[in-house]
């Protein structure tokens, strides 16, 4: 779906509201403590029979088969973090970031502060040109008129970035951690002396371990595998939910910028625990700090309130998710590739 206009809001503009009426009536909004003790348990206990595993297994290449298992740890940290950010969680500030930072900066390796920032310009407009960090021209394009003009290594990416896609996301994690450490040396992390030092226990930590268990060669091998794995695994849980989605032009109202930018995927309980709820994309826009156990239960209510006002709802499978982001990627490239053909 590459279309890049948008319907303009209802003369009322009070779409949102009769929604938001709605699911508050249903309790939806309301803390899940429960869950997200289970939720938080399990995760902290993957990480730390993952290491523990890694420890036991000792210098031997069947720490490769751990390096897997701690990079879907590593990638559950990070959505932990996320909801966090959300207060979704917590409902107060001081225990959301606390926490925050022990998943990201300490669990992770990423700075929370700097990803939190972030994520909320994402938020606020999601798939703009201008003002979504997530679509900035970088090493991947998403807008054509930013692919214009590029040359040398970057035009033969975005030439056949949609081919380079899942291979880039190796370095995902890596680039995450070059983000964070850009933004401490920006000032532009709120308590940069306390992200900073996590940041450097965590890496201590993590380079003791490998290069005293193993050979520096299995430590190499561990680090390449368990880095790489970890970018694409958490990269698949981001690419379906806006990628490929159309680019507002900021006059929309709430609802409709939240909802025509979004990507619902489809799946039962196994998708919802590997995407941590985020392949209810347009529910979480709608409603970021909504717990993400609440999501499948508002999501009927939604799909059925837009068909009422008329706005259309996006929901696929996850491999057409894929699909549809790569399809997107390929078609920004094109003007790149014909001119490269007519050169």
């Amino acid at each position: 779906m590459t279309a890049t206009t948008l319907r303009r809001p209802s003369a009322t503009g009070s779409d949102f509201a009769e929604l938001n009426r709605r699911v508050n009536a249903l309790g939806l909004m309301r803390r899940r403590p429960t869950y997200y003790v289970l939720r938080l348990t399990l995760v902290g206990l993957l990480a730390v029979g993952g290491w523990t595993a890694f420890f036991l297994v000792g210098s031997s290449w069947w720490t490769l088969a751990v390096a897997a298992v701690l990079a879907v740890a590593f990638a559950q940290l990070a959505l932990v973090a996320h909801d966090l950010a959300h207060r979704q969680v917590f409902r107060t500030k001081g225990p959301s970031a606390i926490a925050g930072r022990i998943a990201g900066n300490l669990g992770v390796g990423m700075s929370y502060g700097w990803w939190m920032d972030k994520h909320t310009r994402h938020h606020n407009n999601p798939n703009h040109d201008d003002l979504d960090p997530d679509v900035a021209p970088e090493v991947l394009i998403w807008a054509t008129a930013s692919a214009l003009g590029r040359r040398g290594l970057a035009g033969f990416v975005t030439r056949h970035q949609a081919g380079l896609f899942f291979p880039l996301l190796t370095l995902l994690g890596l680039d995450l951690k070059i983000s964070s450490i850009k933004a401490l040396r920006a000032g532009a992390v709120k308590r940069p002396g306390l992200e900073v030092g996590l940041l450097i226990v965590h890496a201590a930590a993590y380079f003791t371990a490998l290069f005293v268990v193993l050979s520096p060669l299995q430590a190499l091998a561990f680090l390449v595998v368990h880095q790489a794995l970890f970018g694409v695994y958490l990269g698949m849980t981001f690419a379906p939910n806006h990628k490929g989605m159309p680019h507002p032009t900021g006059a929309e109202d709430y609802l409709r910028k939240q909802v025509l930018t979004s990507r619902n995927v489809r799946g039962g309980w196994f998708v919802d625990v590997a995407l941590g709820g985020l392949n209810y994309q347009i529910e979480h826009h709608l409603f970021p700090a909504m717990p993400s156990a609440n999501l499948r239960k508002v999501q009927p209510i939604v799909q059925q309130y837009c068909a009422e006002i008329g706005v259309p709802y996006e929901q696929t499978g996850l491999i057409v998710s894929y699909r549809q982001a790569l399809r997107h990627l390929h078609e920004v490239g094109a003007p790149l590739r014909d001119a490269r053909s007519a050169g």
